[in-house]
């Protein structure tokens, strides 16, 4: 294929995408929450086409027995594999011929919004699935685990679950509880440490005294003295995400060994390509998902 630029616009045009992919390295997007509340694995290689962790619990009772017993009961582990694909997730920018000759004479930036959008659509993607799956994908999301437990919290003294219309001593209680019922029910194993809820809910917990004439909002108050929750985020995607269409909170431990965001390989800008009178930039990334290996580290209660 013949060449669409000459030297002078070749070396142009190159030097301008090194810093328009710096440049977009830079923009954060806080709205994308997906990368914040979910730790990160990229020790996958970014060539494997799928990821298979196990898990395994062990099985079997000890009784006492005379000195002549042959039939020992037997202890053993009992495993589960897990498979789930990994994705290519893309975008594009490109500019045209006419508009890096242009550039290159008189000598100013090529726009890199262009690229900034690829990335922006790609991140988008990766949160979108992180938060919902792809089922067409086969790509595991939060949302669509089906193991996680969905519990509605209690009504208040006014007859509704509504925090708007709680007392601090209610929401306080519905914290609580919800941290109990996990510590409780998993034999003390799971102790979540987050507090996640929409962010009209996030700004009810910093903006509520916790008592009439109290120096201490409801978030400050639970942070103080809470044995489990150690920090509370806004994510808009808690809005409506119960399964009648209710704000909810999710309480979960963001450790690593309890979840995973799978990203083989990072957002990436390939190469330019000529194609027609445009220099095309593909921009992709490896993905996998969210894996979560102990659903029970997390619980989401609805109704506030």
């Amino acid at each position: 294929m013949p060449k669409l630029l000459d030297a002078t616009g070749a070396v142009f045009f190159q030097r301008e995408l090194e810093h328009i992919k710096s440049q977009t390295y830079d923009v954060q997007y806080g709205d994308l929450m997906y990368r914040e509340l979910f730790p990160v694995n990229s020790d996958v290689n970014p060539g494997a086409t799928t990821i298979t962790y196990r898990t395994y619990d062990s099985v079997g009772t000890a009784n006492i027995i005379n000195s002549y017993s042959s039939d020992l009961p037997r202890a053993d582990v009992a495993g589960k594999e897990t498979t789930i694909p990994v994705r290519t997730i893309a975008a594009s920018f490109g500019y045209s011929v006419k508009e890096i000759k242009s550039a290159s004479m008189a000598n100013f930036s090529l726009d890199q919004r262009r690229a900034g959008a690829a990335r922006r659509a790609i991140e988008e993607k990766m949160n979108e699935v992180a938060f919902n799956g792809d089922a067409e994908s086969n790509l595991p999301g939060l949302f669509s685990n089906t193991d996680i437990t969905e519990t509605a919290v209690a009504d208040g003294a006014s007859a509704t679950k509504v925090w708007v219309d709680k007392t601090p001593d209610e929401i306080i209680l519905d914290v609580t509880n919800a941290c109990s019922v996990m510590y409780e029910g998993t034999q003390k194993v799971e102790k979540p440490s987050r507090l996640v809820c929409p962010p009209a809910q996030w700004n009810l917990l910093w903006s509520t005294p916790r008592a009439t004439g109290s120096d201490m909002n409801i978030a400050q108050w639970i942070l103080a003295n809470s044995p489990f929750i150690k920090e509370i985020v806004a994510s808009q995607e808690m809005q409506a995400a119960g399964s009648g269409g209710e704000d909810m909170f999710m309480i979960y431990n963001p450790d690593p060994s309890k979840l995973q965001l799978e990203i083989p390989e990072d957002i990436t800008f390939l190469p330019a390509q000529e194609q027609n009178l445009e220099m095309v930039v593909p921009v992709t990334s490896e993905f996998a998902g969210l894996n979560i290996y102990y659903p029970k580290s997390l619980a989401f209660w609805i109704g506030i």
